[in-house]
């Protein structure tokens, strides 16, 4: 029986009017987070950086400000630096880490499993490896029961013993068997 496919619950175009909907407010969003990014950024920057005043400055105090702010430059540069050399060492880490992963993935391939029957021996063998010296026999470990066979007469077809029974030591025989 082939199923039916099921009608969507919503029409066509309810779920058109959604989707607008929700790509105006995505829009939105993201022009909120821009702004507020941009906002963040120009705080960050007017507290690490006052404003420069340089009316009424002399040669001398432009010179030690701008000594300053080279100072300052080389020690961003530096912390930029090493932050850098930081991330190179953590992707280079990361590539071969991913490269060792995708090395392992590629050695380890799962072979189709087939059905295979094989004897309680060879299974414990398999799991348990060199630790199993002798073979383990199930059979002897269980208890066993002997039932005491009851003592037939043997039903044996008079045709072939009527030679041995001829003669006296037949007569003999069967005389001494009914004793």
């Amino acid at each position: 029986m082939s199923e039916a496919p099921t009608k969507p619950k919503i029409s066509a175009s309810r779920r058109l009017t959604l989707k607008i909907k929700l790509l105006k407010a995505a829009t939105v969003m993201l022009e909120k987070e821009k702004e507020r990014k941009c906002q963040e950024r120009e705080t960050t920057l007017s507290e690490r950086l006052p404003p420069l005043q340089l009316s009424s400055v002399s040669m001398q105090d432009l010179q030690a400000l701008c000594k300053e702010l080279h100072h300052k430059i080389d020690v961003v540069d530096e912390e930029r630096y090493d932050i850098n050399s930081k991330v190179t060492k953590n992707n280079v880490e990361l590539e071969n880490l991913s490269a060792k992963i995708i090395e392992l993935k590629g050695k380890m391939k799962r072979p189709a499993l087939k059905r295979v029957k094989i004897s309680a021996d060879a299974m414990l063998g398999a799991l348990l490896g060199a630790k199993v010296k002798e073979s383990v026999d199930f059979k002897a470990n269980l208890k066993t029961h002997k039932k005491e066979e009851e003592k037939k007469e043997e039903v044996t077809d008079w045709r072939k013993n009527v030679e041995a029974m001829s003669g006296m030591e037949g007569r003999k025989k069967l005389f001494n068997a009914g004793q």
